[in-house]
């Protein structure tokens, strides 16, 4: 699938590629991973993601370790600088950007939300840290081929588990079920498709 327009933030940074591998470090402060998988699951050059975490590492916001020849790189929690740009480039480049680039030209699809653990740790009500996956709630009738084919980019772009649960589009209004009530009970996180 094809990247949309870079999002407004990007004159901040050098480049998509540097904004979505410290997206990824980041927006999971647990995530501990080899230089050779971020750039599988950023989709970059390992060099590029070389480059990238020397500079972000000589800035102090993340931190590596060697283990035999591997390199381990994670995001420096204890930088000032943290919290703020954790939540700057997840809002532009993680879980919801990612999921309304891949959704986007889906027919079919009225709404959608990110809901459960890790809408609830971005808005500040769950834990400090998301679960391993991203529960995605999509209203309407997609064609659920092409659905599952874009969770599936989604997934290797963010470096974890998409699941997925569609309901018809009045579902938020109109569902009356127990899954129901604890999806509206808890945090959505609105996934902009670019609908009017």
């Amino acid at each position: 699938m094809g990247k949309t327009e870079a999002p407004k933030l990007l004159p901040l940074l050098r480049s998509r590629q540097q904004g979505e591998i410290l997206a990824l470090l980041l927006g999971d402060p647990e995530l501990e991973a080899s230089v050779t998988d971020i750039a599988a699951m950023a989709g970059v050059p390992i060099s590029s993601v070389h480059r990238e975490i020397e500079r972000a590492e000589a800035a102090g916001i993340v931190t590596s370790r060697k283990i035999g020849n591997v390199r381990l790189v994670r995001a420096d929690t204890d930088s000032p600088y943290y919290r703020g740009l954790a939540d700057v480039l997840v809002k532009a480049f993680g879980p919801p950007q990612v999921l309304a680039e891949v959704l986007e030209d889906i027919d079919g699809i009225e709404a959608a939300y990110i809901f459960g653990s890790w809408a609830a740790c971005w808005t500040g009500e769950g834990a400090k840290r998301p679960v391993a996956d991203i529960d995605v709630l999509v209203l309407g009738a997609p064609d659920r081929d092409r659905l599952y084919a874009a969770l599936s980019v989604a997934e290797e772009r963010l470096g974890r588990p998409v699941e997925d649960a569609i309901r018809p589009a009045d579902w938020i209004a109109e569902g009356t079920d127990s899954f129901h009530a604890t999806v509206v009970s808890r945090p959505l996180v609105p996934i902009n498709l670019g609908q009017d």
